[in-house]
């Protein structure tokens, strides 16, 4: 039977959680909010990617949790000890100037947030089932970034 993606329905589904204690401590601001958002702040993210498929691989599984050593390192490099700011941030200057000086490690994306966030990190790993050549018996399901216990935001295309 084939979903709304046109393949057949994901009977199997993997989840892997890179939870709070990984230590994913990003700094950002939202710099159009009304409210204290606007100001640098910050958290331990973490981050839950489900994967999908409708049949498993010749080990029996979706994705081999082993086989994710590179997501996680790259979600090191885009938000541990990172700054976060929206590329048409007004001030975007005084951040480089910053990043240049080295107090802050710089990351700039078209839009900041959680929402935002779960959209880059969706992008990057569902480019990597390609590049991995588990795509398209893999499917990245969805990508969710938790700010805390309360807050979380997904992507799902």
């Amino acid at each position: 039977m084939a979903n709304e993606r046109g393949s057949m329905t994901e009977r199997y589904v993997t989840i892997k959680t890179f939870t709070h204690e990984v230590g994913l401590s990003c700094c950002f601001r939202q710099w159009r909010a009304t409210s204290h958002c606007s100001l640098l702040h910050g958290y331990a993210l973490a981050v839950e990617l489900e994967f999908g498929a409708s049949e498993l691989d010749r080990n029996n599984w979706v994705v081999d949790f082993g086989g994710l050593k590179s997501i996680s390192a790259w979600l090191r490099s885009q938000f541990d000890h990172t700054l976060v700011v929206a590329q048409d941030d007004p001030r975007l200057a005084l951040f480089e100037e910053m990043h240049r000086a080295c107090l802050c490690d710089l990351h700039v994306l078209p839009n900041v947030g959680c929402e935002a966030f779960a959209k880059h990190i969706y992008d990057h790993v569902a480019a990597w089932l390609v590049g991995a050549e588990l795509s398209p018996r893999v499917t990245l399901r969805k990508a969710t970034v938790r700010e805390h216990g309360g807050n979380a935001c997904g992507y799902a295309p």
